[in-house]
């Protein structure tokens, strides 16, 4: 859950990040957003990744007491990528309608 939070929230820092000092539209500074947290979010699901796999593949000392820890942990690393890329720009996008119909609806007129 770490990770995924740490990630989500510098993506969704740079989409903001970039439509304020940018002015790009918001599907652009989401596109840009991604584009440059892609790598470290995928560096990150590897390296774990790889490191567990050993103990998923029954390798080494003990295989019967790691080995289920390791698969869950490689389900939960794809879990979380997805998570990051995928939803959290879609979750991104819904608040920031709701957020532009509640200033749309309020706003007071002079």
């Amino acid at each position: 859950m770490g990770i995924v939070t740490k990630n989500s929230i510098l993506l969704v820092d740079y989409t903001i990040i970039a439509r304020r000092q940018y002015g790009l539209s918001r599907f652009d500074a989401v596109i840009d957003a991604c584009r440059k947290r892609a790598r470290p979010i995928l560096m990150t699901t590897i390296a774990m990744g790889a490191g567990m796999l050993p103990n998923a593949l029954g390798l080494g000392a003990e295989p019967s007491f790691r080995q289920p820890t390791a698969v869950v942990v490689i389900g939960g690393l794809i879990t979380s990528t997805l998570l990051s890329l995928v939803v959290i720009p879609v979750i991104f996008t819904y608040v920031d309608d709701f957020y532009q119909c509640l200033v749309a609806k309020f706003k007071v007129r002079n």
